[in-house]
C-alpha cells in the first residue's frame, strides 16, 4: 500500500499545491451470496487488502480537478454547470457522487483529487465502489458533511444507478464502508442490518484466480437478470399480496407457481431463493469453524450460478473445474457479476504453491490465457490514513 500511496501523492503533488487528506478504500470479496443483494436477500462479503488510495483537498475554485493516476488521465469539471455523466467514463463516478450528494441537500465545494490503486479493473473486486467510498469519505472529511455509513453506501449505489447505468444492489458500497479486519459481514439487504462473523484461520487463504476475460455482458445481463427476478415476483404476488421480493418466497411457494412462469424466469428465481438459504447456512458453518461444509456450499453456489442463473462463462467454469479437486482446496466458485472476472477459492496455506502452479499451467493449456492469481487478506473498510 505504501508504494501505491507514494505514487498517488507524487502525482497529486505534480499537479496541485495543497496538502491532501489521504484515504485507503478497499476492494472486496464476497464469499457466498451472489446476485441476492438486489433481491432483498443476504450476502457475505469482506473488505480486502487491495485498495484504491485517494488524495484529496479543497481548492476553493468551485471546480473538480481530478487525476486518474493509473490511467494517466486528467479532467476538470465546473461545479456551476450541470453534472452530466456518460457511462463508461471514470469521471462519471466522481461527478455522480457529487451530484447525488447535491440531491440530498449537501453542497461540497471544489476539490482536487488524485487516485490509484492495486484493485484489478474488471476482476469483480469492486474497484468502482472503492472509488465511490474513498471519494465520499474524503468529501465528508474535508467539508464536514456529517455522513453516516448507511447514507454513504446508498449514495454510492445511486451513483451506479443514475450515472453508470448499473442497477446494482448495495453490497459493494456497504462492505467498503463497514469492512472489519479478520471478519466477514452478513448483510440483510432489505433492512441493512448486519452481523460480523469471524474469519481468521491462519491455515487457510482466500485466493482469487482472474480469468482475464470480459465478455462485455455483465452490465446488460445484470439488468436482464434483475428484470427476470422481478417478473417472477409479480406472478407470485398476484396470488400472494404479501410478497414484495424473492426474499419473501419459499421454494414451495415458487414451485406452486412454476407452471405460470417462463422456464428461464423460474430458474432465476430458484437460484436466488436457494442462494439466500446458503448464506444463512454458511454463517452457521463459520460459527462452528466448519470450513469444509462452508466450502461445499461455495461449490453449490457456483453450480447454481452457472446452470440456473447462467452468469458464468466457459473460462470461469474451467477455473472452477481445475481447482475443485486439487489438494487443499476447500471450496471455489465464480465471484461477482459474472461473464468474466475472478473465481474465489479457499485453499490450505501448505498447498498454495502447488495450487498456483497447477491452476496457471492447466488454465493456460485449456484456454490459451495466462491467469493472474491474488492471495488476499481481509482488512478494514474505508479510512483516513
Amino acid at each position: 500500500m505504501l508504494e501505491i500511496a507514494s505514487k498517488v501523492i507524487e502525482e497529486y503533488s505534480s499537479k496541485f499545491e495543497s496538502l491532501p487528506v489521504l484515504i485507503y478504500s478497499p476492494g472486496r470479496v464476497n464469499l457466498i451470496g451472489e446476485h441476492t443483494d438486489y433481491n432483498d436477500g443476504f450476502v457475505l462479503p469482506a473488505a480486502i487488502d487491495k485498495v484504491i488510495v485517494v488524495a484529496i483537498a479543497k481548492n476553493n475554485l468551485n471546480m473538480i480537478r481530478a487525476c486518474a493516476v493509473d490511467m494517466e488521465e486528467y479532467q476538470e469539471v465546473d461545479l456551476s454547470k450541470e453534472l452530466n455523466s456518460k457511462p463508461g467514463e471514470w469521471i462519471s463516478y466522481v461527478k455522480g457522487v457529487v451530484s447525488e450528494l447535491q440531491k440530498k441537500g449537501y453542497e461540497p465545494g471544489g476539490f482536487d483529487i488524485a487516485f490509484g490503486g492495486d484493485i484489478p479493473i474488471g476482476a469483480g473486486l469492486s474497484s468502482s465502489a472503492a472509488l465511490e467510498g474513498g471519494l465520499l469519505k474524503g468529501l465528508d472529511t474535508l467539508f464536514d458533511l456529517g455522513l453516516d455509513g448507511e447514507l454513504m453506501a446508498k449514495i454510492g449505489q445511486l451513483t451506479e444507478h443514475n450515472h453508470v447505468g448499473v442497477r446494482c444492489g448495495i453490497m459493494d458500497q456497504f462492505i467498503n464502508i463497514h469492512g472489519k479486519d479478520k471478519y466477514v459481514l452478513r448483510l440483510d439487504c432489505r433492512t441493512l442490518e448486519y452481523e460480523y462473523f469471524p474469519f481468521d484461520r491462519k491455515d487457510i487463504r482466500i485466493v482469487l484466480c482472474n480469468s482475464k476475460v470480459s465478455h462485455n455482458l455483465a452490465s446488460s445481463e445484470y439488468n436482464v437478470r434483475r428484470a427476470q427476478c422481478e417478473e417472477g415476483v409479480q406472478i407470485i404476488k398476484e396470488h400472494n399480496p404479501f410478497v414484495e421480493n424473492l426474499r419473501d418466497v419459499s421454494l414451495d411457494l415458487l414451485y406452486a407457481h412454476q407452471r405460470e412462469m417462463d422456464e428461464v424466469v423460474f430458474k432465476r428465481c430458484k437460484y436466488v431463493i436457494e442462494e439466500n438459504q446458503r448464506v444463512i447456512d454458511a454463517c452457521l458453518d463459520l460459527e462452528k469453524d466448519d470450513l469444509v461444509r462452508f466450502g461445499l456450499r461455495m461449490q453449490e453456489s457456483h453450480k447454481g450460478l452457472s446452470e440456473d442463473y447462467e452468469v458464468s462463462c466457459a473460462e470461469l467454469d474451467t477455473l472452477v473445474d481445475i481447482a475443485k479437486d486439487l489438494p487443499g482446496v476447500l471450496g471455489c466458485r465464480m465471484m461477482g457479476g459474472g461473464f468474466g472476472g475472478c473465481t474465489i477459492n479457499l485453499v490450505e496455506k501448505k498447498h498454495l504453491d502447488s495450487f498456483k502452479d497447477t491452476v496457471e499451467a492447466e488454465y493456460l493449456e485449456k484456454t490459451g490465457i495466462q491467469t493472474e492469481i491474488y492471495i488476499t487478506k481481509l482488512g478494514d473498510g474505508v479510512r483516513v490514513v
